[in-house]
């Protein structure tokens, strides 16, 4: 969908770090932007100048509710996982939909996965 916003919650390499060297989370990113499609990373992590520095990427500090069509879950943070699924969903818009890359949250939660 062009135009659609999407939010993907996490940028460092693995859970629980700040490390951003080889994250292939930037391959998404890029694949996204070829769809005109508007992307917001967020990551507690990371340091936001940093991300600018190595990616040119520039981080959302805290996401608003109710602004994305789809959300992906591509770092398993346990700051994500204690954020809970409820609050997640509340970023997303009515109709959205959520894709659990890193299985963070239980099957039965109805997030699709690769």
């Amino acid at each position: 969908m062009v135009d659609a916003r999407i939010l993907i919650m996490g940028l460092s390499f693995k859970e629980n770090c700040t490390d951003l060297r080889n994250t292939k989370v930037v391959d998404i990113i890029d694949t996204l932007n070829t769809y005109h499609v508007k992307v917001d990373i967020h990551d507690p992590w990371i340091d936001p100048d940093l991300a600018k520095a190595e990616y040119n990427i520039s981080m959302l500090k805290q996401p608003g509710e109710n602004q994305y069509d789809a959300i992906i879950l591509a770092v398993a943070h346990e700051k994500f996982r204690e954020l809970g699924i409820d609050q997640i969903r509340k970023f997303g818009k009515t109709n959205s939909i959520i894709f659990d890359i890193k299985y963070l949250f239980p099957r039965g939660e109805n997030l699709y996965r690769l």
